[in-house]
């Protein structure tokens, strides 16, 4: 799969392309691909001048369409069954789910926003879907796209190794991930709950699908509105509901 990010800052992701981790490793392997343009390569002035000030006044400056839009195309004529996107506060936001759709892509091109945002005339007409990392402004979007890349590359079969980890991960499977456990056995007084050196399979399986459950409901309850559940996830929810009640009406007594 490639990634084909627009930025006028292609320095920033150095980082990503030669650093250490999963992402170089997918690289190497080449399991995925990342490149780089640079949108002020498109610019026709001496100086590359990429933005300029908005229509009808305000504050900032915009990215002018034209370099913008022969980027994109750029990118589009080595990659035409690439999907577009627009990284940008304005967005839907990005999670695990609209991950696993890009995962099924054959390449993705993201065009990362500066300044007051891009002239809208190219986000009409040639960009595909606008994404936001969350409900908050950062002052362009490669931290976005960085994001991005990483999230989806894990879900490239291959990527990990060990293909269990992409699908136990938080989110993947609609629930918060379970805790998790490694040597020692015991650490500062805390031990590592038994069932989980037992050796039974059947019941581990239990004990982390419980553990998500709770874990789920205490800190994402909204999650479970849209997760499909069990039989034996609604027992155990009737279970604990029913434990809550009687610790409340027992310290309700008490007072």
């Amino acid at each position: 799969m490639n990634f084909t990010i627009l930025t006028i800052f292609p320095e920033m992701f150095s980082a990503l392309l030669v650093g250490g981790g999963i992402v170089k490793r997918a690289i190497e392997h080449q399991y995925i691909s990342v490149e780089t343009i640079n949108i002020r390569d498109f610019a026709k002035d001496r100086h590359r001048v990429v933005d300029d000030r908005p229509y009808g006044g305000g504050c900032g400056m915009v990215m002018k369409p034209e370099p913008l839009a022969e980027a994109i195309r750029q990118a589009k004529k080595k990659y035409p069954e690439a999907y577009t996107l627009l990284l940008t506060p304005q967005g839907r936001i990005f999670n695990q789910s609209v991950a696993q759709k890009l995962a099924q892509c054959g390449g993705v091109i993201m065009v990362c926003g500066r300044y007051e945002g891009i002239d809208e005339r190219v986000r009409e007409h040639l960009v595909d879907d606008e994404l936001s990392i969350g409900d908050y402004v950062l002052t362009g979007g490669e931290l976005a796209a960085m994001v991005v890349i990483d999230t989806v590359s894990r879900l490239i079969p291959g990527t990990l190794g060990n293909e269990g980890s992409a699908r136990d991960d938080s989110f993947s499977t609609g629930l918060l991930e379970y805790p998790q456990y490694t040597r020692p056995r015991s650490f500062e007084g805390a031990n590592v709950p038994e069932v989980l050196l037992s050796g039974d399979h059947g019941a581990i399986r239990e004990w982390r699908r419980q553990a998500s459950l709770v874990r789920t409901i205490l800190n994402r309850p909204d999650l479970l509105m849209e997760q499909p559940l069990t039989r034996d996830d609604i027992e155990f929810m009737k279970k604990l509901q029913q434990d809550i009640k009687t610790i409340i009406g027992k310290h309700s007594t008490a007072s």
